[in-house]
C-alpha cells in the first residue's frame, strides 16, 4: 500500500517515509492509559460490580478476612480494588504483582544490606547508624499498618489517632510457588511479623522509623521490631484459575468467581467508562453485538478490553466495523495463536 493510499488516522506511514511532525496529531489516550495523573480518571470510578461483589466486600470487611477472585483475564478482577478505594476514599491501592519467584519476604519488607555496610564504613565511629534508613516495608507490610488518620486530641492531651484500612491487591496468586499461599495465611491470622534486623538490636533502640511501601518519608514506627496490624487491610488477592489452591487457604478468604458480563452489561461498561456521544450509538450497538457473537463461539475466549479498545477507536474516528482486518485484530481469541 502506498503512502497516498494509506487510512488518513495512519501516524506511522512506514516505507518510504521521511521524519515528519505528525505525532502532534495523535489521538487521546484512552481513559485507562492516561497517565497524567492530574486528567487520569480514578480508575475505579466506572467500575460495576455485581450483587454477588457487592456482598462479598462487604462480609469481607466486617470479617477481616481476604477476598479471593477468580475468573478469566480481562474480565476486570483487579478493577474491584480500585472501586473499593476510589468509592470509601481510601489512600492509594497497594499492588504486589505475583511472579514464580515471589516470596513472602518480599511482601513484608527489604533490607537493604550493602547500604548499611557501605554507611557504617564512612561514618564517624562514635555514632551509630540508623538502620531505619535501610528498610522500607513492602506491600503487605504497609498495608497491615493501616492509614493513620489524626482524630484531634484525646482529654489526656495526646494525639488520638486511629486508623483506617488500606487496599492491598495481590494481583495473580496463581502464579505463586506453592508455598506462598500458606505461608500469608499464618500473617493475615496473627496480623504480626518480625523484622530481625530490628528485634537483634538492644531493647533501648527498637523502635526504628522506616519507610513504608509507597512513601519516600520515613513515618512508620516499628516497635521492638514487629510490625502489628493497627487495621486488616482489605485483600483483593486475584487468580486467572490456573491452578488450585489448598482448603486451608480457601477456607480462611471470601472466594466469588467473576463471570463473563451479559450483553446488557456490556453496554453499561461502554456507556460509563468511555462515555461515547449520541451519534455513535448505532456504531456502538452493532460493536457489541460483533464482540459478544465472537465471544459466545465455543473456544473463543475475549476480554471486555478489546471491547473497550473498539469503541475507543471509534470515537477516535477510526471505524473498526468498516476495517475488518482491524476488527479481526482488536477482537482475536485470546487462546489463538
Amino acid at each position: 500500500m502506498s503512502n497516498k493510499n494509506q487510512p488518513q488516522h495512519y501516524i506511522f506511514k512506514g516505507f518510504p517515509a521521511e521524519p515528519h511532525d505528525n505525532i502532534k496529531n495523535l489521538s487521546l489516550a484512552p481513559p485507562w492509559r492516561n497517565y497524567h495523573y492530574e486528567n487520569a480518571e480514578p480508575r475505579g470510578k466506572g467500575y460495576q460490580p455485581s450483587p454477588e461483589e457487592k456482598e462479598v466486600v462487604n462480609a469481607a470487611m466486617i470479617l477481616r478476612r481476604p477476598i479471593l477472585i477468580t475468573g478469566k483475564p480481562g474480565i476486570g478482577k483487579s478493577s474491584l480494588a480500585y472501586a473499593i478505594q476510589f468509592e470509601l476514599k481510601l489512600a492509594d491501592v497497594l499492588v504486589w504483582p505475583i511472579t514464580t519467584r515471589t516470596t513472602l519476604l518480599d511482601g513484608l519488607y527489604s533490607y537493604d544490606a550493602i547500604g548499611r555496610l557501605q554507611e557504617e564504613n564512612r561514618k564517624d565511629p562514635d555514632k551509630d547508624t540508623d538502620i531505619g534508613r535501610f528498610i522500607r516495608l513492602g506491600p503487605l507490610g504497609t498495608a497491615m499498618l493501616g492509614e493513620k488518620i489524626d482524630a484531634g486530641i484525646d482529654e489526656k492531651g495526646k494525639n488520638g489517632f486511629k486508623y483506617r484500612p488500606r487496599v492491598l491487591l495481590i494481583d495473580e496468586i496463581d502464579k505463586s510457588d506453592i508455598d506462598l499461599p500458606n505461608d500469608l495465611l499464618n500473617v493475615f491470622e496473627e496480623g504480626t511479623f518480625r523484622i530481625p534486623e530490628l528485634v537483634r538490636l538492644p531493647k533501648n533502640k527498637q523502635n526504628v522509623n522506616v519507610y513504608a511501601f509507597d512513601s519516600t518519608e520515613r513515618e512508620s514506627e516499628i516497635e521492638g521490631g514487629i510490625v502489628r496490624t493497627a487495621e486488616f487491610p482489605i485483600v483483593i488477592m486475584t487468580s486467572n484459575d490456573e491452578r488450585d489452591f489448598p482448603p486451608a487457604f480457601r477456607r480462611r478468604c471470601l472466594s466469588i468467581h467473576l463471570k463473563q458480563p451479559d450483553k446488557e452489561t456490556l453496554h453499561d461498561i461502554v456507556k460509563y467508562r468511555l462515555h461515547p456521544p449520541g451519534e455513535l450509538q448505532n456504531d456502538v450497538i452493532e460493536l457489541v453485538d460483533k464482540f459478544f457473537e465472537l465471544r459466545e463461539k465455543p473456544g473463543n475466549e475475549l476480554s471486555t478490553d478489546q471491547l473497550l479498545n473498539a469503541v475507543h477507536l471509534l470515537m477516535q474516528g477510526v471505524n473498526p466495523i468498516s476495517r475488518p482486518e482491524l476488527l479481526k485484530l482488536i477482537m482475536r481469541s485470546l487462546n489463538e495463536n
